[in-house]
């Protein structure tokens, strides 16, 4: 036999159906309020950021904007031979730069790594705070830094790209030892191993492939940054761009920037088959 609901059981479900549906319509309105506000901040940003910040008399025309980038049209194919050599200086930089960078990451990590660090309460917090500082700071603003402290040259742009790594290698590998599997750890305590055992014979093994991996995609990046560092005074094909512009050579600027496109992409090159064979 049917039954047939009450008219209390009607009433109580039409107050549910009109409960959710007032729901909905916060929802709705909440979600537009949102993107209301968000949209408003975009607006607001590009008014300020570019149209109030953009000295639209001194760019001129659509013409004259075409015409001032038309000059970078075209290479200065004498140039090359002489780009060798911040090339390699470039690669240099950066190769010296990682490897630097790794060996001040060693005791960052370890003090990093929650599972392993020495003292929590004072270790823990002083590499964190490593870890930030040195990803909170633009490499060009540490190579200003170390260009005032030990001048012009390849070694300020190695030592801000040694500081600039330890942010990301540093931070990647704490977070790695963090989330190992600690049944080898227990395994090799048990047989009587000390930390320095630990760490080698049962963190190490597990964290090594991405330890790896980072260094060589930080290293990719850094060839990147190490070109850049020259506009400072760090040397390299930085230094050849920045020269190129103050002379008004715009052929030669742009013969630098595909010296340092190709770098890049031998970087990447190489990078991709390093990955492939150690990982």
């Amino acid at each position: 036999m049917n039954s047939v609901a009450s008219p209390s059981d009607q009433a109580r479900r039409d107050q549910a159906f009109e409960s959710l549906l007032l729901l909905r319509r916060k929802s709705n309105v909440r979600r537009s309020a949102y993107y209301f506000v968000l949209l408003a901040l975009v607006v607001w940003s590009i008014q300020v950021t570019i149209i109030d910040d953009t000295d639209w008399e001194r760019m001129g025309s659509l013409g004259a904007v075409l015409k001032s980038a038309g000059r970078f049209i075209g290479v200065d194919i004498g140039l090359f031979p002489s780009l060798l050599v911040p090339a390699i200086e470039t690669l240099v930089i950066a190769s010296l730069g990682t490897i630097l960078g790794v060996v001040i990451c060693l005791p960052a990590t370890w003090f990093g790594a929650l599972n392993i660090t020495p003292f929590k309460s004072v270790t823990y917090p002083l590499a964190r705070l490593m870890m930030t500082l040195s990803r909170s700071i633009h490499e060009i603003v540490w190579a200003l830094f170390f260009v005032a402290a030990v001048g012009l040259g390849a070694m300020a742009g190695i030592f801000a790209i040694a500081v600039r790594s330890v942010g990301f290698i540093a931070k990647m590998s704490a977070e790695a030892i963090e989330d190992i599997n600690p049944g080898p750890v227990e395994a090799i305590k048990a047989t009587g191993a000390n930390t320095l055992q630990v760490v080698i014979f049962a963190i190490l093994p597990q964290v090594l492939p991405q330890i790896l991996g980072t260094v060589i995609f930080e290293w990719e990046i850094n060839i990147r940054r190490s070109a850049i560092l020259g506009l400072v005074g760090a040397g390299g094909l930085g230094l050849v761009f920045f020269r190129q512009m103050h002379t008004f050579n715009y052929h030669g600027v742009t013969s630098v920037i595909v010296a340092i496109l190709a770098l890049i992409l031998i970087g990447e090159v190489v990078s991709h088959y390093v990955r492939k064979s150690i990982i």
